[in-house]
């Protein structure tokens, strides 16, 4: 996968003579090689900061340690780093290498990353040095390069942009769009981008009447007119889907995962592969729920499920998710989000690293490659609080940390923007690539209204300080299914943090988590207890009441009590 940046410098091809000193190769075909080639771009840029991926390529002797520097014209001040140990002098910069990182072979490769602050300009550096020798240039940010239109079309569809949601607005799904304005007072938020969620193999032509994939995009072109537009595509329908909560359970048994392929993913690759639709920037989330259950409900953990442990057994959803990774991958105009669960599911230490190289597996089955991951995306569908401002991880209650309170119970993340950022800098540090963003669903996870803490809790304990200030108001942060006291979060913006593409509204609005009771359905959706408003819980969310919404209809389906408290609870506030 093709990721174009900014406008490329030409190279300073430069060589080191015997006594140390750079000097220009000569332009003849016999030219010496660089000693060392460095790829030096910024991804995001807003102004007073920016972040930037750096690749060294050592075209010299094998080295077991290496150390790249550079000096600044500007004021630019390195903050933090990924991937490399980053130290700043002045206006001299040194990267050295990590403990994991530190061989390069000869025409072998180190990628990192770092955030910087400046003000002023925000030149590249001039020169390299790699352990002392110059290095060639390539890449960049040039404040004289002529300023490039976010919205000019690439000239290839297969040359994709950095983030696709930067300089395009969002397909507005006209069926949800019409729900939403039916509501009192809902059209003030329908016309947001939402997901389309393609949740079975009747989806694609359009179940029950409804639009199919190829009407969305026709709709989608509509609405782009001559500027650029994103469509949101949920892929969502593994064999034995959702084996750990029977209410998104879907069509397809745990071992059809031919059918998974040639009757689901097959025509969804066919159709968005249509030239028709080149000019669209299509993203797709890639099978939520579905890999951290492999690691977190298996056999060996409290929380169990035979259904999950069936699925790791046979391997069908790594493959089904390399499998749409691989076909989907192929099309030069669709970005590929993995679905990465969120910080109450994954943010302990025995859950975290292992998530991602789970995700790396997956990646790199049938056929797939990291190249083929633009992304991830974090909170799909769930509640969990954008950021917890009146309490950190680092605070203490008396001698007693945070991380002892029963809400936090020794989770190294509060909340989705923190865990995000820290599972981007893993999965680049596991193999994936360092320019990958992440997308965080903020549909519901506002919880503002009359309950919104004012500030931190009472320091009596760390439950009291916990309890009294954290923004998101559920029992316990295992609790998923239609959450009473919800509220509509952050408004869909493109590259609001760094390392994050976009906030998103990938789950609609006002489409219910599942049933609060078993309703009859052809769709393969069960009756899962935790939406069921009298449950008294189970070891997934500490033996607690499931503080869900009563009357609930079947999971997809409109839930007008649940979009009027969405919109009543929003934050940032409704105007």
């Amino acid at each position: 996968m093709t990721r174009t940046r900014t406008a490329m410098l030409a190279a300073l091809t430069l060589v080191a003579g015997a006594s140390g000193t750079a000097l220009a190769a000569h332009s003849a075909s016999g030219a010496a090689a660089a000693a060392c080639t460095v790829d030096y771009k910024v991804q995001n840029d807003w102004g007073s900061g920016f972040t930037a991926a750096v690749t060294v390529t050592n075209n010299g002797a094998a080295t077991s340690n290496w150390s790249l520097g550079w000096s600044y014209a500007g004021s630019q001040k390195v903050t933090n780093s990924w991937n490399a140990k980053v130290s700043q002098s002045g206006a001299a910069v040194t990267a050295a290498n990590e403990s994991y990182n530190g061989t390069l072979s000869t025409g072998g490769s180190a990628s990192f990353g770092f955030q910087a602050t400046y003000s002023g300009s925000n030149a590249i550096p001039a020169t390299f040095t790699l352990n002392g020798v110059t290095c060639n240039v390539d890449g960049g940010t040039d404040p004289t390069d002529p300023p490039t239109d976010p919205t000019d079309p690439p000239t290839d569809p297969s040359d994709r942009v950095d983030n696709p949601y930067v300089g395009a607005k969002g397909y507005v799904n006209p069926e949800w769009s019409e729900k939403a304005a039916a509501e009192p007072g809902g059209s003030r938020v329908a016309d947001q981008p939402t997901g389309v969620w393609l949740d079975r193999i009747a989806a694609i032509e359009g179940a029950g009447g409804g639009m199919g994939l190829r009407d969305h995009l026709d709709e989608a072109l509509k609405q782009k007119g001559s500027g650029e537009l994103y469509v949101q595509l949920v892929i969502y329908n593994l064999p034995g889907r959702d084996c750990s909560a029977l209410a998104s359970n879907g069509e397809l048994g745990p071992t059809e995962i031919d059918r998974y392929k040639s009757e689901y993913i097959d025509p969804i690759a066919e159709i968005l592969s249509d030239s028709k639709y080149a000019g669209l920037r299509i993203v797709t989330t890639v099978e939520i729920d579905s890999l951290p259950n492999l690691v977190t409900n298996v056999s060996g953990r409290p929380t169990a499920v035979p259904n999950c442990d069936v699925m790791k057994a046979n391997g069908n959803y790594q493959k089904g998710v390399g499998y749409a990774l691989n076909k989907l991958g192929d099309i030069g105009n669709v970005y590929n989000y993995i679905d990465a669960g969120h910080h109450g599911w994954l943010g302990w230490d025995d859950n975290f690293g292992p998530s991602a190289e789970m995700f790396k597996t997956a990646a790199t089955t049938e056929g797939a490659t990291v190249n083929d991951v633009h992304g991830f995306i974090v909170n799909t569908a769930n509640y969990s609080a954008l950021k917890e401002e009146n309490f950190k991880i680092t605070d203490s209650v008396n001698g007693t940390s945070v991380r002892q309170s029963k809400w936090v119970d020794w989770n190294r993340y509060t909340d989705e923007l923190s865990y995000a950022q820290a599972m981007r800098d893993k999965l680049v540090s596991i193999g994936f690539d360092s320019k990958i963003g992440m997308l965080i669903d903020t549909s519901r996870n506002g919880w503002g209204g009359t309950q919104r803490p004012t500030g931190p809790g009472a320091t009596t304990n760390v439950d009291t300080y916990v309890n009294g200030g954290k923004y998101d108001r559920r029992i316990h942060l295992g609790n998923w299914c239609n959450q009473s006291g919800a509220g509509l979060g952050e408004r869909p913006k493109a590259n609001p943090e760094p390392g994050i593409d976009a906030y998103v509204w990938m789950k609609p609005p006002g489409e219910s988590d599942g049933a609060s009771k078993e309703i009859p359905n052809d769709e393969g959706k069960g009756f899962d207890r935790m939406c069921d408003p009298t449950y008294t819980g189970n070891a997934r969310n500490g033996n607690n009441m499931s503080g869900a919404l009563p009357d609930a209809p079947l999971s997809g389906k409109w839930f007008s009590a649940q979009f009027q408290e969405l919109m009543k609870n929003a934050y940032p506030p409704l105007s």
